[in-house]
């Protein structure tokens, strides 16, 4: 991937993890011009929202303080990892997760 490349993706790319609507407009702004950088971060940006949103919605059924501060801790750890590596231009997989993300959202041009 080249250096110019990284640069025309990064506004997508960042904008990826900034909530689940972020990554929807993501998707949407990676649509044309298709650009590698943008999608790759796009698709760790929204699978990660979704295990959030997924957990959450697990959490809210069966309430307990703790499973949710571990679930925040998770979210916010990983979300930093992201988004970090978006700012500096890396394509690093998010750990466990980030290689499902890149197989499950094939759709995401």
């Amino acid at each position: 991937m080249t250096t110019q490349e990284i640069k025309e993706g990064k506004g997508t790319a960042i904008a990826a993890y900034i909530t689940i609507v972020g990554a929807l407009i993501a998707i949407s702004m990676n649509s044309e011009p298709k650009n590698a950088y943008a999608r790759f971060h796009t698709r760790q940006a929204f699978g990660l929202h979704l295990v959030f949103l997924g957990c959450a919605l697990f959490l809210s059924v069966w309430f307990s303080k703790y499973a949710w501060i571990a679930l925040y801790i998770f979210y916010f750890v990983m979300w930093i990892y992201g988004f970090l590596g978006a700012i500096s231009g890396k394509l690093n997989p998010l750990p466990v997760l980030g290689p499902y993300f890149q197989k499950w959202f094939t759709f995401i041009q």
